[in-house]
Protein backbone atom coordinates (compact mmCIF):
# COMPACT_ATOMS: atom_id res chain seq x y z
CA UNK A 1 0.00 0.00 0.00
CA UNK A 2 1.08 3.10 -1.11
CA UNK A 3 1.49 6.28 1.58
CA UNK A 4 1.87 9.62 0.78
CA UNK A 5 2.41 10.68 4.61
CA UNK A 6 -0.93 12.26 5.02
CA UNK A 7 -4.00 12.14 6.92
CA UNK A 8 -7.73 12.42 5.77
CA UNK A 9 -10.51 12.90 8.04
CA UNK A 10 -13.83 11.98 6.77
CA UNK A 11 -16.96 12.59 9.10
CA UNK A 12 -19.76 9.99 8.37
CA UNK A 13 -17.29 7.60 7.49
CA UNK A 14 -19.41 4.47 8.31
CA UNK A 15 -22.23 5.87 5.94
CA UNK A 16 -23.16 4.71 2.38
CA UNK A 17 -20.75 7.14 0.66
CA UNK A 18 -18.10 6.97 3.75
CA UNK A 19 -17.31 3.55 3.13
CA UNK A 20 -16.11 4.11 -0.85
CA UNK A 21 -14.30 7.60 0.68
CA UNK A 22 -12.04 5.74 2.85
CA UNK A 23 -11.14 3.00 -0.13
CA UNK A 24 -10.50 5.50 -2.21
CA UNK A 25 -8.58 7.78 -0.20
CA UNK A 26 -6.48 4.41 1.11
CA UNK A 27 -5.92 3.47 -2.14
CA UNK A 28 -4.41 7.21 -3.39
CA UNK A 29 -2.09 6.70 -0.14
CA UNK A 30 -3.38 8.67 2.82
CA UNK A 31 -4.03 7.46 6.51
CA UNK A 32 -7.88 7.20 6.59
CA UNK A 33 -9.53 8.63 10.08
CA UNK A 34 -12.98 8.96 10.61
CA UNK A 35 -15.66 10.47 12.63
CA UNK A 36 -19.34 8.55 13.74
CA UNK A 37 -21.89 8.29 15.79
CA UNK A 38 -21.82 4.94 16.78
CA UNK A 39 -18.75 3.38 18.59
CA UNK A 40 -16.65 1.13 17.37
CA UNK A 41 -13.67 -0.84 19.33
CA UNK A 42 -12.67 -2.82 15.84
CA UNK A 43 -11.98 0.34 13.85
CA UNK A 44 -8.89 1.96 14.08
CA UNK A 45 -7.87 5.66 13.52
CA UNK A 46 -11.90 6.01 14.31
CA UNK A 47 -13.74 8.54 16.72
CA UNK A 48 -17.38 8.24 18.04
CA UNK A 49 -18.48 11.73 18.30
CA UNK A 50 -21.78 13.65 18.34
CA UNK A 51 -21.19 16.36 16.03
CA UNK A 52 -23.60 18.51 17.92
CA UNK A 53 -21.19 18.58 20.61
CA UNK A 54 -18.82 21.43 20.03
CA UNK A 55 -16.14 19.73 22.93
CA UNK A 56 -16.53 15.77 21.10
CA UNK A 57 -15.64 17.38 17.56
CA UNK A 58 -12.76 19.80 18.58
CA UNK A 59 -10.73 16.88 20.36
CA UNK A 60 -11.10 14.16 17.93
CA UNK A 61 -9.64 16.71 14.81
CA UNK A 62 -7.08 17.99 17.13
CA UNK A 63 -6.22 14.45 17.87
CA UNK A 64 -6.08 13.37 14.21
CA UNK A 65 -4.81 16.99 12.72
CA UNK A 66 -5.61 15.95 9.33
CA UNK A 67 -4.06 17.39 6.33
CA UNK A 68 -7.00 17.07 4.23
CA UNK A 69 -11.08 16.79 5.32
CA UNK A 70 -14.18 15.09 3.57
CA UNK A 71 -17.11 16.08 5.33
CA UNK A 72 -19.75 13.61 4.38
CA UNK A 73 -22.08 13.39 7.87
CA UNK A 74 -25.30 14.49 7.75
CA UNK A 75 -28.98 13.39 8.63
CA UNK A 76 -30.01 12.41 4.91
CA UNK A 77 -33.27 10.74 4.60
CA UNK A 78 -35.33 13.05 3.41
CA UNK A 79 -38.49 11.27 5.21
CA UNK A 80 -36.88 11.21 8.44
CA UNK A 81 -39.17 11.50 11.58
CA UNK A 82 -37.63 14.39 13.38
CA UNK A 83 -37.04 18.04 11.13
CA UNK A 84 -35.21 20.30 13.71
CA UNK A 85 -32.15 17.50 13.61
CA UNK A 86 -31.92 18.56 9.81
CA UNK A 87 -30.75 21.46 11.60
CA UNK A 88 -29.03 20.81 14.21
CA UNK A 89 -26.53 18.28 12.43
CA UNK A 90 -26.46 19.33 9.30
CA UNK A 91 -25.92 23.12 10.06
CA UNK A 92 -24.94 22.90 13.82
CA UNK A 93 -22.36 20.28 13.59
CA UNK A 94 -20.75 21.68 10.29
CA UNK A 95 -20.17 24.76 12.18
CA UNK A 96 -18.30 22.66 15.00
CA UNK A 97 -17.08 20.96 12.53
CA UNK A 98 -15.44 24.27 10.52
CA UNK A 99 -14.82 26.23 13.68
CA UNK A 100 -12.09 22.95 15.18
CA UNK A 101 -10.29 23.21 12.29
CA UNK A 102 -9.23 26.85 12.54
CA UNK A 103 -8.41 25.92 15.89
CA UNK A 104 -5.37 23.71 14.98
CA UNK A 105 -1.81 24.67 14.45
CA UNK A 106 -1.53 23.37 11.02
CA UNK A 107 -4.63 24.23 9.04
CA UNK A 108 -6.09 21.58 6.28
CA UNK A 109 -4.65 21.61 2.83
CA UNK A 110 -8.39 21.05 1.78
CA UNK A 111 -12.05 20.53 3.01
CA UNK A 112 -14.58 19.24 0.78
CA UNK A 113 -18.39 19.91 2.25
CA UNK A 114 -21.11 18.09 0.56
CA UNK A 115 -23.89 19.94 0.28
CA UNK A 116 -27.05 18.35 -2.00
CA UNK A 117 -28.22 18.95 -5.76
CA UNK A 118 -31.67 18.99 -3.41
CA UNK A 119 -30.78 22.82 -2.82
CA UNK A 120 -32.15 23.50 -5.87
CA UNK A 121 -35.22 22.20 -5.65
CA UNK A 122 -37.62 20.68 -8.24
CA UNK A 123 -38.90 23.36 -10.18
CA UNK A 124 -36.17 23.90 -12.66
CA UNK A 125 -35.99 22.27 -15.46
CA UNK A 126 -33.45 21.04 -17.74
CA UNK A 127 -29.48 21.05 -16.78
CA UNK A 128 -28.77 22.86 -13.73
CA UNK A 129 -25.35 25.29 -13.46
CA UNK A 130 -23.91 26.01 -10.05
CA UNK A 131 -25.66 29.34 -10.55
CA UNK A 132 -29.19 28.02 -10.87
CA UNK A 133 -31.37 29.58 -8.18
CA UNK A 134 -31.82 27.93 -4.83
CA UNK A 135 -35.14 26.77 -4.40
CA UNK A 136 -35.34 23.91 -1.56
CA UNK A 137 -38.51 22.07 -1.17
CA UNK A 138 -38.31 20.29 2.11
CA UNK A 139 -35.93 20.78 5.49
CA UNK A 140 -33.35 18.17 4.44
CA UNK A 141 -32.60 20.51 1.31
CA UNK A 142 -33.29 23.99 3.54
CA UNK A 143 -30.47 22.63 5.90
CA UNK A 144 -28.16 21.74 3.09
CA UNK A 145 -29.04 25.57 1.70
CA UNK A 146 -28.14 27.00 5.38
CA UNK A 147 -25.13 25.12 5.38
CA UNK A 148 -23.63 26.45 2.46
CA UNK A 149 -24.15 29.74 3.67
CA UNK A 150 -22.38 29.00 6.55
CA UNK A 151 -19.84 27.68 5.22
CA UNK A 152 -19.05 30.99 3.30
CA UNK A 153 -18.19 32.34 6.66
CA UNK A 154 -14.92 30.09 6.91
CA UNK A 155 -13.83 30.78 3.44
CA UNK A 156 -11.02 32.84 4.23
CA UNK A 157 -10.46 30.65 7.50
CA UNK A 158 -10.01 27.71 5.26
CA UNK A 159 -9.45 26.14 1.61
CA UNK A 160 -13.32 25.03 1.78
CA UNK A 161 -14.93 23.69 -1.79
CA UNK A 162 -18.60 22.66 -1.47
CA UNK A 163 -19.78 19.83 -3.59
CA UNK A 164 -23.38 19.24 -4.92
CA UNK A 165 -24.09 15.56 -6.05
CA UNK A 166 -26.62 14.74 -7.75
CA UNK A 167 -28.67 11.34 -7.52
CA UNK A 168 -25.91 8.70 -7.04
CA UNK A 169 -26.13 4.48 -6.05
CA UNK A 170 -23.97 1.53 -5.57
CA UNK A 171 -23.90 -1.43 -3.99
CA UNK A 172 -24.62 -1.05 -0.04
CA UNK A 173 -27.18 1.49 -0.41
CA UNK A 174 -30.21 1.36 2.13
CA UNK A 175 -33.29 0.26 0.07
CA UNK A 176 -35.25 2.95 0.57
CA UNK A 177 -33.73 4.91 -1.72
CA UNK A 178 -35.28 4.21 -5.12
CA UNK A 179 -32.67 2.31 -7.46
CA UNK A 180 -31.80 -0.10 -4.99
CA UNK A 181 -35.39 -0.75 -4.42
CA UNK A 182 -36.09 -1.60 -7.92
CA UNK A 183 -32.19 -3.93 -8.14
CA UNK A 184 -33.98 -5.38 -5.30
CA UNK A 185 -37.31 -6.64 -6.50
CA UNK A 186 -35.23 -7.81 -9.71
CA UNK A 187 -32.51 -10.10 -7.44
CA UNK A 188 -35.30 -11.43 -5.61
CA UNK A 189 -37.30 -11.94 -9.20
CA UNK A 190 -40.18 -10.80 -8.05
CA UNK A 191 -43.58 -10.50 -10.46
CA UNK A 192 -44.28 -6.86 -9.39
CA UNK A 193 -43.12 -3.70 -8.28
CA UNK A 194 -45.08 -0.24 -6.90
CA UNK A 195 -43.64 2.95 -8.15
CA UNK A 196 -44.47 6.52 -8.80
CA UNK A 197 -43.91 8.73 -11.32
CA UNK A 198 -41.77 6.57 -13.40
CA UNK A 199 -41.36 8.87 -16.93
CA UNK A 200 -39.37 10.85 -14.87
CA UNK A 201 -35.47 11.74 -15.99
CA UNK A 202 -33.08 12.28 -13.46
CA UNK A 203 -28.82 12.14 -13.56
CA UNK A 204 -27.66 8.83 -11.83
CA UNK A 205 -24.39 8.47 -11.05
CA UNK A 206 -22.27 5.44 -9.52
CA UNK A 207 -21.28 6.15 -6.23
CA UNK A 208 -17.18 4.98 -7.12
CA UNK A 209 -17.83 7.81 -9.67
CA UNK A 210 -18.67 10.36 -6.96
CA UNK A 211 -15.90 9.49 -4.83
CA UNK A 212 -13.13 9.39 -7.42
CA UNK A 213 -14.60 13.30 -8.33
CA UNK A 214 -14.14 14.20 -4.42
CA UNK A 215 -10.68 12.73 -4.57
CA UNK A 216 -9.59 15.02 -7.27
CA UNK A 217 -11.43 17.96 -6.09
CA UNK A 218 -9.45 17.36 -2.89
CA UNK A 219 -5.96 18.24 -5.36
CA UNK A 220 -7.30 21.61 -6.58
CA UNK A 221 -4.85 24.29 -5.30
CA UNK A 222 -7.52 26.57 -4.75
CA UNK A 223 -10.37 26.57 -2.34
CA UNK A 224 -13.96 28.40 -2.37
CA UNK A 225 -15.39 26.63 -5.45
CA UNK A 226 -19.26 24.99 -5.56
CA UNK A 227 -18.74 22.42 -7.78
CA UNK A 228 -22.08 19.61 -9.40
CA UNK A 229 -20.92 16.54 -9.11
CA UNK A 230 -23.25 14.39 -11.69
CA UNK A 231 -23.02 12.44 -14.81
CA UNK A 232 -23.97 15.22 -17.12
CA UNK A 233 -26.38 12.43 -18.40
CA UNK A 234 -30.25 11.69 -17.92
CA UNK A 235 -32.22 8.33 -17.69
CA UNK A 236 -35.73 7.86 -16.72
CA UNK A 237 -37.13 5.09 -14.26
CA UNK A 238 -38.15 3.08 -16.92
CA UNK A 239 -35.07 3.24 -18.54
CA UNK A 240 -33.86 1.88 -15.17
CA UNK A 241 -36.63 -0.97 -14.97
CA UNK A 242 -35.42 -1.85 -18.90
CA UNK A 243 -32.08 -2.16 -18.11
CA UNK A 244 -32.54 -4.11 -15.24
CA UNK A 245 -34.97 -6.52 -17.42
CA UNK A 246 -32.14 -6.14 -20.42
CA UNK A 247 -29.58 -7.63 -17.50
CA UNK A 248 -31.14 -10.26 -15.92
CA UNK A 249 -33.65 -11.61 -18.17
CA UNK A 250 -36.32 -11.25 -15.71
CA UNK A 251 -39.59 -9.06 -16.14
CA UNK A 252 -41.69 -7.30 -13.77
CA UNK A 253 -44.84 -5.87 -13.71
CA UNK A 254 -44.79 -2.22 -12.65
CA UNK A 255 -47.76 -0.93 -10.74
CA UNK A 256 -48.28 2.92 -10.08
CA UNK A 257 -49.01 3.38 -6.76
CA UNK A 258 -50.88 6.93 -5.76
CA UNK A 259 -49.44 7.62 -2.93
CA UNK A 260 -45.97 7.53 -4.18
CA UNK A 261 -46.98 9.74 -7.28
CA UNK A 262 -45.31 13.45 -6.26
CA UNK A 263 -47.66 16.30 -7.71
CA UNK A 264 -45.55 18.97 -9.84
CA UNK A 265 -42.59 16.34 -9.78
CA UNK A 266 -40.71 18.17 -12.51
CA UNK A 267 -40.08 15.68 -15.83
CA UNK A 268 -36.38 16.44 -16.32
CA UNK A 269 -33.78 16.85 -13.76
CA UNK A 270 -29.79 16.80 -14.96
CA UNK A 271 -26.74 18.50 -13.48
CA UNK A 272 -24.23 20.49 -15.60
CA UNK A 273 -20.94 19.00 -15.40
CA UNK A 274 -18.41 21.66 -17.47
CA UNK A 275 -16.96 23.34 -14.39
CA UNK A 276 -15.88 20.27 -12.83
CA UNK A 277 -15.23 18.66 -15.90
CA UNK A 278 -12.95 21.40 -16.74
CA UNK A 279 -10.68 20.53 -13.58
CA UNK A 280 -10.30 17.42 -13.17
CA UNK A 281 -8.19 15.40 -15.11
CA UNK A 282 -9.95 12.13 -15.63
CA UNK A 283 -14.23 13.04 -15.51
CA UNK A 284 -15.64 9.87 -16.97
CA UNK A 285 -18.91 9.20 -15.55
CA UNK A 286 -19.40 5.43 -15.15
CA UNK A 287 -22.55 4.47 -17.79
CA UNK A 288 -25.71 3.55 -15.75
CA UNK A 289 -25.94 -0.31 -17.17
CA UNK A 290 -22.64 -0.64 -15.75
CA UNK A 291 -23.47 0.47 -12.45
CA UNK A 292 -26.68 -1.59 -12.20
CA UNK A 293 -24.70 -5.00 -13.51
CA UNK A 294 -22.89 -4.31 -10.37
CA UNK A 295 -25.27 -3.74 -8.31
CA UNK A 296 -27.23 -7.21 -9.69
CA UNK A 297 -24.27 -9.52 -9.56
CA UNK A 298 -23.32 -8.07 -5.87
Amino acid sequence: MINNGKRALITGIKGFTGHYMAAELSAAGYEIHGLGTQPDSSASHYHAVDLTNYQQVADAVMAIQPDVVVHLAAIAFVGHADANAFYQVNVGGTRNLLQALTQLPTKPESVLVASSANVYGNTTAGKLTELTPFNPANDYAVSKVAMEYLVALYADKLPINIVRPFNYTGCGQADNFLIPKIVKHFRERKDVIELGNIDVWRDFSDVRFIVSCYAQILKLPTGGMTLNVASGKMASLRDVIDLCEKITGHKIRIEVNPAFVRENEIKELCGDTEKLASLIPSFSPVPLETTLRWMLEN
